[in-house]
């Protein structure tokens, strides 16, 4: 028999809106800026305004308003509707022509791909080699390697343009693509692309045998800088090991990098969202909104509203408008929030906002944030996430400037920053050829008044990008 019970309990539930806003508060500046752009696109009742004028949603005057509501009020919920419109501007004109502000460089994109067939379809090619070379350019991974035999790249290549392809044909094009610049192109590991680009070295005169033998028998001894046991198997002094470590580390361990294709870029620009400048010896903080339009109500609508029997049309606008004053009123509270989460900030970390020294980091979380501007820990979270801000001493992270800290020796708190800068300076004044390992950087720590253990120095270094000991060793 079904036993039923009936229970009282209280949950906390999140308004579908209240939701919507959480996620506005998110979107970095350039992703508002698109989402203001698809709601100017979509929503008709939505209009940019003229810089200076009046954005008050009232335009659509409450004359208008009673008679939509009388149109449609049999069957519509007008309670949930709030026609107490915001009157602000969603910006002002406050600056003159002669203020700096950040804008984007603007830059030309090239992408690696479209280079290598540009190169490819120069050469004298038949129909079916061009086929080929394509669908072998494209196979490639984002580092320039090939990670598929021909025989795989064969079948694919049979199987989607429904032809037959022989091995041999592809390995031919195969060899073509990797006389393509950059060097190394279309080889299928590291090894590979260090050999390839000795031979070229020798092509043009250089004494490359040493190096070659290295890479060809001994790289994963060099790879854990292993110096011993090569000069052991190859029969070399460490002078002549060192020459042929510098060769090989002359070239490019990938066929695309940054530092090998001059005409190609792939870095995204970051756009920063607050803007932190000196006034009066006062750390003054604005948004980054120069491209985001002022936007009010579109009132062009008002004739074509009075009075219509279709309810339909009615409903229409009235949804629409109502999206138009939640966009509005969602900016303004981005703005706020944003604004006295920045300043903020700025206010417990001034003495790193006047100076750029991140040793002058002070231990702060998210909850001490919080506890200042009174909003909840997932708020700050939001408007700090994936969010930059443009400094005279540069462009920063907002999620750097929260870290936690230790009391040192002589009690005072210092933040995880400054210890990890302390460790960074250690490591970059040691002896190369004797690397510190993590229980001499911890004992080195301790001396100069951070008690951290080793497993906080191995954790440091890694966040840092800091190799090993063993990693970092030179000869």
């Amino acid at each position: 028999m079904l036993n039923l019970s009936q229970t009282q309990k209280q949950t906390l539930r999140i308004s579908p809106s209240q939701i919507q806003l959480l996620n506005f508060l998110q979107l970095s500046t350039i992703e508002l800026e698109e989402h203001i752009k698809t709601e100017l696109e979509e929503n008709p009742m939505l209009e940019e305004a003229t810089v200076g004028e009046d954005t008050d949603a009232d335009d659509f005057d409450r004359d208008d308003k009673d008679a939509l509501s009388a149109s449609s009020a049999d069957y519509l919920d007008w309670d949930e509707y709030d026609d107490d419109t915001p009157n602000y501007k969603t910006q002002l004109n406050n600056y003159s022509s002669d203020d700096d502000f950040y804008s984007a460089p603007i830059i030309q994109q090239t992408s690696w791909r479209d280079d290598l067939k540009e190169q490819l379809h120069v050469l004298a090619l038949n129909e079916r080699q061009q086929l080929l070379g394509d669908f072998i350019i494209d196979s490639l991974d984002e580092h320039g390697f090939l990670k598929y035999d021909a025989e795989a790249l064969a079948d694919d290549v049979s199987f989607t343009n429904n032809i037959f392809v022989d091995v041999p044909d592809v390995e031919e094009v195969m060899a073509i693509i990797r006389n393509l610049e950059p060097i190394g192109i279309g080889t299928s590991n590291l090894q590979e692309c260090l050999l390839i680009q000795l031979d070229k070295k020798r092509e043009e005169g250089q004494d490359v045998d040493l190096a070659y033998d290295v890479v060809l028998n001994n790289l994963d001894d060099l790879a854990v800088r292993n110096y011993e046991k090569i000069m052991r198997s190859r029969e070399i002094c460490s002078e002549k090991l060192k020459n042929a470590i510098n060769l090989i580390t002359s070239l490019h361990a990938k066929p695309i990098s940054e530092e090998n294709t001059s005409s190609i870029l792939i870095k995204d620009n970051i756009i920063p969202d607050y803007l932190v400048f000196y006034e009066d010896n006062k750390i003054e903080v604005s948004l980054n909104s120069n491209q985001i339009p002022p936007l009010r109500v579109n009132n062009s609508f008002n004739d074509l509203i009075q009075g219509t029997p279709d309810k339909a049309a009615a409903n229409y606008i009235h949804t629409k408008v109502s999206a138009a004053n939640w966009l509005i009123d969602a900016i303004q509270q981005r703005e706020t929030t944003m604004l006295k989460t920045m300043k903020t900030l700025i206010k417990i970390q001034e003495e790193f906002f006047k100076t750029g020294n991140v040793q002058k980091l002070k231990p702060m979380t998210l909850k001490d944030v919080a506890e200042i501007i009174k909003m909840d820990i997932s708020t700050v979270s939001r408007v700090t996430s994936g969010k930059y801000a443009q400094t005279p001493f540069g462009t920063i992270h907002l999620k750097d400037l929260f870290s936690g800290g230790i009391f040192t020796d002589s009690g005072i708190e210092v933040s995880n920053r400054e210890i990890q800068q302390t460790l960074a300076g250690l490591i970059s004044e040691e002896d190369k050829s004797a690397p510190l390992n993590d229980f001499q950087l911890a004992d080195m720590l301790a001396q100069k008044g951070y008690p951290i253990a080793r497993r906080t120095v191995a954790k440091y270094r890694d966040h840092l990008g800091i190799q090993s000991a063993q990693l970092r060793r030179v000869l």
